[in-house]
């Protein structure tokens, strides 16, 4: 239960004051339900004995009715405000879940930051978050306010009634409660997880199904995927089945529970009522009152049967945020303007587990508006080198320095500003092409936008689709591979950076439109200095010089 509690804590910690509310107002519910119940149990019977003894006409009938129209009106509004403020609050505290696991995880290394980016890592991700709104809405919250409900109800009817009827009802409740959720919890808890795995799979299945269905109908692959995703929906389906039937079980023992509660305080009233201990009324007050604390055990079946789901959200979120959180913010190292923009002093990359390095030995400097292809076959390092350029991955011996200070000294706003990394993937959302450029630059001004795509050689192929409002799907669907590309390029001239690093950046692109491209970033920004990983003598050409990593190593 701890990595559930440990949850729970963030969460009281994001949104205090309204899970508070949210508790009050569940206590306020079950209360007011108990009441009315009770109370119109004692209505009935204490009118009906009225009657039979002679005495409905003195029978004051208006104030116990005038109650039973406020609870019944108390309690319908103190329900719409508990689920507003909880559901409210819930979902707050798990968009701020989401930004604090998205800043987790911009904050590891970029090997494991770029598997994390994999559908399935995302689809993970989106799943176990979801999960977790279960702790406050289906768990904590309602345990802890029908815990609350039957000590006072407890406390209520030994006052009203008797000891004997109070006691009856919270130990019927509390055990029968208690054995119910351990036995539906140990069933479900396994398959509770697997189901939760199982439907994670199912749905990262189908999303890759629709995302690569073009390429699996040119294979001839398309039936055979499509026959895994089914396979897949019924295994979760299956497990799902199996959960539902552990519900309804549980659901059926709790309903159980409820009636002996009723039924133990009907007996023990009745008792009391032939010894003349207790008035029919006040006996019949215990027996409405036990029926109406049913409600406080209607939620546990399901929050038994998602235990085990809720539980490897929870393991899993909490080992994501027990990662290292990025340093905090300070101020950037005053840039020498006579150094290189970029300085790379004997950089070495060895390999965990490889026998010799990737390469060793590498310097360069990069002056201001100079352009440097680096050259060498795939496995290189030429990716590697740009990474550890813009700070996402680190050599293992050697020294970088940016603008005449240590790359390590740069606070990560401050780099990110200065630095623009361009890698072999674009990297586009679904909507249009403004508000895949605004990302760069949220504040640019049209002209500033379509400026970007001219220099990129895109400025006449969007002005036939719709300008800046053309749509663009979900990773670049809609576009071309060098389409996707360019706009990426264009995205990047708009952050104006010192240092531009550009990963194969004429890749599917024809040998006059690659060349106007180089030339139109160039152009665009003719005082930042650029390296590109070239593996097109197009690229190469464009340089002001190359340097071949095969003569690192």
């Amino acid at each position: 239960m701890r990595p559930l509690i440990r949850i729970f804590r963030l969460m009281v910690q994001s949104q205090r004051k309204a899970l508070l509310q949210g508790a009050a107002l569940s206590l306020v519910v079950l209360l007011m339900g108990a009441a009315l119940l009770g109370l119109s149990g004692w209505f009935i019977t204490a009118a009906a004995a009225a009657g039979l003894a002679g005495a409905g006409a003195t029978f004051d009938v208006f104030r116990p009715s005038a109650m039973v129209r406020f609870l019944a009106l108390g309690r319908t509004a103190a329900r719409y405000g508990e689920r507003l403020t909880t559901h409210d609050a819930t979902l707050r505290v798990l968009a701020a879940l989401r930004v604090r696991l998205l800043a987790r995880a911009a904050a590891l290394p970029f090997d494991e930051m770029i598997r994390a980016r994999r559908s399935a890592g995302l689809n993970r991700i989106t799943a176990d978050v979801d999960a977790l709104d279960g702790i406050p809405l289906r768990l904590i919250l309602p345990i802890g306010a029908g815990l609350a409900a039957h000590g006072l109800v407890f406390a209520v009817l030994w006052w009203l009634s008797d000891l004997r009827v109070a006691a009856a009802i919270l130990v019927i409740h509390l055990l029968g409660a208690a054995a119910v959720m351990a036995w539906a919890g140990a069933r479900a808890a396994g398959p509770s997880a697997d189901a939760e795995r199982a439907g994670q799979t199912y749905r990262a299945r189908l999303l890759d199904l629709v995302r690569a269905r073009a390429d699996l109908v040119v294979h001839g692959r398309l039936p055979a995927e499509a026959g895994a995703v089914h396979a897949s929906d019924a295994e979760r389906r299956t497990l799902q089945a199996g959960l539902d039937r552990t519900g309804r079980r549980a659901g059926a023992a709790l309903a159980l529970v409820a009636s002996a509660a009723a039924a133990a305080a009907l007996w023990i009233g009745l008792g009391l009522v032939e010894s003349g201990t207790l008035t029919p009324a006040l006996a019949a007050l215990g027996v409405f009152t036990a029926l109406a604390l049913a409600e406080t055990l209607a939620p546990m079946h399901r929050a038994a049967t998602e235990l085990g789901r809720m539980r490897l959200a929870a393991d899993r979120m909490g080992a994501v945020l027990d990662t290292a959180a990025a340093p905090a913010e300070g101020p950037a190292p005053a840039p020498d303007r006579a150094a290189p923009v970029l300085a790379l002093d004997r950089l070495a990359l060895q390999r965990l587990g490889a026998a010799a390095p990737v390469f060793e030995g590498l310097s360069l400097a990069l002056a201001p508006g100079e352009v440097l292809a680096l050259t060498g076959p795939s496995g290189s390092g030429k990716s590697t080198v740009l990474q550890i350029a813009a700070g996402v991955s680190q050599a293992s011996a050697g020294r970088a320095h940016l603008l005449g200070q240590p790359l390590a000294d740069w606070p990560e706003q401050a780099l990110r500003d200065t630095v623009t990394l361009v890698p072999q993937r674009a990297s586009l959302v679904a909507g249009t092409l403004r508000d895949n450029l605004a990302l760069a630059a949220p504040d640019a001004d049209d002209a500033t936008l379509l400026a970007a795509l001219d220099a990129c050689a895109l400025g006449a192929t969007f002005a036939a689709r719709g300008g800046l409002e053309a749509p663009i799907g979900p990773g670049g669907a809609g576009l071309s591979g060098g389409e996707a590309r360019r706009v990426a390029l264009a995205r990047a001239l708009l952050r104006r950076p010192a240092l531009l690093l550009l990963d194969e950046p004429t890749e599917g692109l024809d040998r006059a439109t690659a060349a106007a491209v180089l030339a139109g970033i160039r152009a665009a920004l003719p005082e930042a200095a650029i390296l590109i990983a070239a593996h097109r003598a197009v690229e190469i050409a464009a340089a002001d010089r190359s340097l071949a990593m095969t003569s690192m190593t």
